[in-house]
């Protein structure tokens, strides 16, 4: 069972690497557009039509499929000043308890996504703009990224529970813990070095 759950962690991790990448890439060329746009409004009054909207689905689009690489990295924000203070049971069981949160969360999000991509293909929706752009396209791009984080999230709950179970903290704070300065840093260099950060999934 965890020999499986490792295989599909690991599966979820490639994933999330190319999801991000592409992400970044698109708010790359979205902030290219803008830029491009605003130069040539300024010296040769012309406009690049929907530079606005394109940016914003990238935005929208690319933030969504960042969300399952950031856990993975456990690069969300955590206010983790009492956290540090507790036991490490009770720590081991407050991750434990805000991956679950984060799964109810993001399911809803998820589940309000999808009813939104329903009324959008029901109706032929568009976007009230120049592009017209059909708003099945945008919404379920984004309803990817919530997909994929769901994929995700769900293995490395039982993990995590399994590893509480069986007393393996250790586990446990590498997968869904606050990271320490001293993990900061490492993960620094390694951007240094070019290297690729370890999930902690080793035994």
């Amino acid at each position: 069972m965890t020999r499986f759950l490792h295989h599909w962690i690991g599966l979820a991790d490639r994933l999330a690497t190319w999801a991000v990448r592409i992400a970044g890439a698109m708010m790359l060329a979205a902030a290219i557009l803008v830029s491009v746009d605003v130069l040539l409004r300024k010296f040769a009054t012309l406009t690049v039509g929907g530079a606005d909207e394109l940016s914003g689905y990238a935005f929208a689009v690319g933030t969504s499929w960042a969300l399952a690489f950031t856990l993975l990295r456990r690069a969300n924000v955590r206010v983790d000043a009492l956290y540090a203070r507790l036991p490490e049971r009770v720590a081991a069981m407050l991750d434990l308890l805000s991956l679950l949160s984060l799964l109810v969360f993001v399911g809803y999000l998820t589940w309000r996504a999808s009813l939104v991509l329903q009324d959008s293909l029901l109706f032929s929706a568009r976007a009230t703009t120049p592009l017209a752009t059909p708003l099945w396209i945008p919404q379920s791009l984004w309803l990817v990224g919530f997909g994929l984080f769901l994929f995700t999230i769900l293995p490395l709950i039982a993990t995590v529970a399994l590893a509480l179970v069986r007393g393996d903290r250790v586990t446990v704070r590498r997968l869904a813990g606050a990271r320490t300065l001293e993990e900061e840093a490492v993960e620094e260099r390694s951007h240094t070095l070019g290297l690729q950060q370890p999930l902690g999934l080793e035994r």
